[in-house]
């Protein structure tokens, strides 16, 4: 994992680097102090998927490359595998696996996401980006909190909703949960 940090870090330096933007202007994007960013450019501390959204979007880059290092290469189709996405460990308890990473002028992120279980009194991260967000539960149970409304998810179930509103989740029952995330930009 902390491998993976230090190359997105690097990554968003090089980005920085080559359009001549400050730290202070890419922590503004993304709603946070300067501090945090410069830690995450230098591997320090995790970024979340949504806040490497708004730079790639603002910035005109695809989120593969900030994620991956690679550019999308695919536009009639492209398919994945089982188990055989482009994966990154973005933080220690989450593990995103795209599945569409080759897929070049996308409309939408999709990723099978797993989230280790955490104590109960850990507080949940809550991330807004734009656009919407459908995720459906494949393994486990999933409380996902959206604005102060917690809401339990089965596996089976799914939710579709505006992704610019607070929201965060954590696993429960102290197992693992999968689910299929799709971020609609």
């Amino acid at each position: 994992m902390d491998e993976q940090l230090k190359q997105i870090g690097e990554r968003l330096r090089g980005l920085r680097d080559v359009l001549d933007i400050s730290a202070e202007e890419v922590a503004a994007l993304c709603g946070i102090t300067v501090d945090r960013y410069e830690k995450m450019e230098s591997g320090e501390s995790e970024l979340s998927v949504a806040n490497l959204q708004k730079i790639a979007k603002k910035y005109g880059v695809s989120l593969d490359v900030l994620m991956f290092g690679e550019e999308p290469k695919m536009s009639s189709y492209f398919l994945t595998r089982k188990g055989q996405g482009k994966s990154v460990e973005r933080r220690k308890a989450y593990q995103y696996e795209s599945l569409a990473s080759g897929f070049r002028g996308r409309k939408a992120d999709p990723f099978i996401v797993t989230v280790e279980p955490k104590s109960a009194d850990t507080p949940k991260e809550m991330n807004s980006h734009s656009g919407q967000e459908f995720n459906m539960v494949l393994e486990g149970t999933m409380e996902l909190t959206i604005g102060s409304k917690p809401l339990v998810l089965n596996e089976g179930d799914s939710i579709y909703f505006d992704a610019t509103q607070p929201h965060g989740m954590r696993a429960m029952n102290d197992q693992h949960v999968k689910f299929l995330a799709i971020i609609f930009s």
